[in-house]
């Protein structure tokens, strides 16, 4: 086989792979384990052994300050996009305050996979729409302030999320009703159907509940492949709806 044949066999092996990134892995650049956030538990088993990418919806749940968001926007970042969300074509930022782990990894791409990629991260979409409007000459995006946060949010996953490529998400449960929630995992779903990778830091039990998809819990354990119905998240909220009291007695006053 000739070396050019060889390329273009590799490139549709790779397309075929189903994943658009298939590892994270330490870069030369990586700092010592003392400083943050390479103190996170998560972050560093990230940095010490890597992070393999499964194809469709990889799900990040865990307590605040657990890693999640930190290794989403990190991803983010490695891959092109802004820190403040949407795609690399809009990435103008406000006050910079990303942590510095995007300069610690590489991102192994599968070859021949779309380059397509969307940031969405809750609390800073009020801005994207600002630069969104600034930069749209056609108007097509004039109305997301007129929405309410969760009709704009619908109106981006219905607009944006249509395409192979990949696709960040922080806590996008935000701001979004029970219905919506629905929607939101009906359209992660439709991702995964048509090529495209994800993947999603939640606190929501109802998105952490998608076929299929990969759910890794971060913790002081660091970071592990867990089952749905273990997850503390779901024990947790099943025991509060059962009994909201048992919970509630301990933060109100008698």
């Amino acid at each position: 086989m000739s070396a050019i044949a060889g390329s273009v066999a590799g490139m549709v092996a790779g397309a075929r792979d189903g994943r658009i990134v298939r590892r994270v892995v330490r870069s030369r650049a990586a700092p010592l384990e003392r400083e943050w956030p390479a103190t996170i538990p998560a972050v560093a088993q990230v940095l010490a052994g890597g992070l393999e990418l499964r194809r469709g919806v990889t799900l990040l749940v865990g307590e605040n300050g657990s890693g999640k968001s930190t290794l989403v926007e990190a991803l983010a970042m490695a891959y092109g996009l802004g820190a403040e969300g949407g795609t690399a074509n809009l990435r103008v930022g406000t006050r910079p305050s990303e942590s510095p782990l995007h300069d610690w990894i590489t991102l192994e791409r599968s070859p021949g996979a779309p380059r397509w990629g969307f940031f969405l991260r809750a609390e800073t979409m009020h801005g994207w729409f600002t630069r969104l409007e600034a930069f749209d000459e056609s108007g097509a995006d004039s109305g997301l302030h007129e929405m309410s946060h969760g009709e704009s949010f619908l109106e981006v996953l219905r607009t944006r999320f249509r395409q192979p490529g990949l696709y960040l998400l922080d806590e996008p449960e935000a701001a979004l009703s029970f219905r919506a929630q629905v929607a939101l995992v009906s359209v992660l779903h439709e991702l995964g159907d048509i090529g495209a990778q994800v993947v999603c830091a939640t606190h929501s039990p109802l998105l952490a509940a998608l076929p299929g998809a990969t759910i890794l819990e971060l913790g002081d354990h660091g970071l592990r492949e867990v089952a749905w119905s273990e997850l503390d998240l779901v024990t947790h909220w099943r025991a509060y709806l059962d009994e909201p009291m048992r919970y509630l007695r301990h933060v109100l006053d008698d």
